[in-house]
């Protein structure tokens, strides 16, 4: 159901690829709910996957990005600014990748080369990004970026390797630009703590699906989807959350201040450990 929560509203939605991107369910809402938007993504992303579309599913324009680079990233608010007829509303950042996990390297013998990629795209891109717009001038009074992140910031998690040093930057960036941006043009920056979802990225996580069974019997709502996510993120977008800035919000059932459900129990003790003193 739509609400009209984005009428007139513009924004830009980096890192969709495919359907199942959160990225690509957030640029449905937010067109559903009365927004234009431009769409981003790499080249060889926009190559490899079906972004087209969605563009055609939503009436926005494609604009090439490689999210780690100035002069990409001042391109693409500039062309949004034009195509889209004036200053951006809103701004979503998914973008996320590490060499070490695809490559299955352990966090002990991590690659530093590979590392210094994981947090330039991960998180790195985050400063680039707020510091163009800032620069340019292109977000709007009252304006609202939301990246997407990860409880691993905060707790350890097998296999998440890099991506957790990243997505713990990527907080970090979020409330120093977050004071800055707010304090100068009004600009809200907030992270949002998504479940374990099923996408194209979390797929190259090793032991992701037995982390999203874990997270589903922890959480007392269970886990949440991603047009669930993508809800989410309209809230933020709109002008109802006027005043939250320079936060992580979690969005993931529960889990993450849930120690353990009588759910999680029961499956531990079935597997034969109701003994252990």
């Amino acid at each position: 159901m739509a609400y009209g929560l984005l009428k007139g509203k513009r924004g830009i939605v980096f890192g969709a690829l495919n359907e199942q991107s959160i990225a690509w369910k957030v640029a449905e809402r937010v067109v559903e709910e009365g927004a234009t938007i431009a769409l981003t993504n790499t080249a060889i992303a926009l190559r490899m996957g079906t972004l087209n579309d969605l563009a055609a599913k939503t009436g926005a324009k494609v604009i090439a990005c490689d999210a780690t680079s100035v002069e990409d990233l001042e391109n693409v608010f500039t062309e949004s600014q034009k195509e889209l007829g004036g200053k951006i509303d809103f701004v979503l950042h998914s973008i996320g990748m590490s060499p070490n996990v695809r490559k299955g390297i352990p966090y002990d013998e991590i690659n530093y080369a590979n590392m210094t990629k994981t947090l330039d795209i991960s998180a790195i891109s985050l400063h680039k990004m707020l510091s163009v717009a800032k620069r340019l001038d292109a977000i709007s009074e009252g304006g609202s970026v939301v990246a997407l992140t990860y409880v691993a910031a905060q707790r350890s998690f097998v296999g998440y390797s890099d991506m957790a040093d990243a997505k713990a930057l990527l907080e970090s960036i979020t409330r120093n630009f977050g004071l800055i941006y707010g304090r100068e043009r009004g600009v809200r920056i907030n992270t949002v703590s998504q479940s374990p979802t099923v996408t194209t990225a979390g797929s190259g996580v090793e032991g992701m699906n037995l982390l999203r069974h874990f997270a589903e019997k922890i959480a007392p709502l269970g886990n949440a989807d991603a047009e669930e996510c993508a809800d989410y993120c309209v809230t933020l977008f709109s002008d109802l959350t006027r005043k939250v800035t320079m936060q992580n919000l979690f969005h993931d059932g529960g889990f993450s201040t849930t120690g353990m459900s009588a759910e999680a129990l029961e499956q531990y003790t079935k597997g034969g450990l109701d003994n252990i003193d």
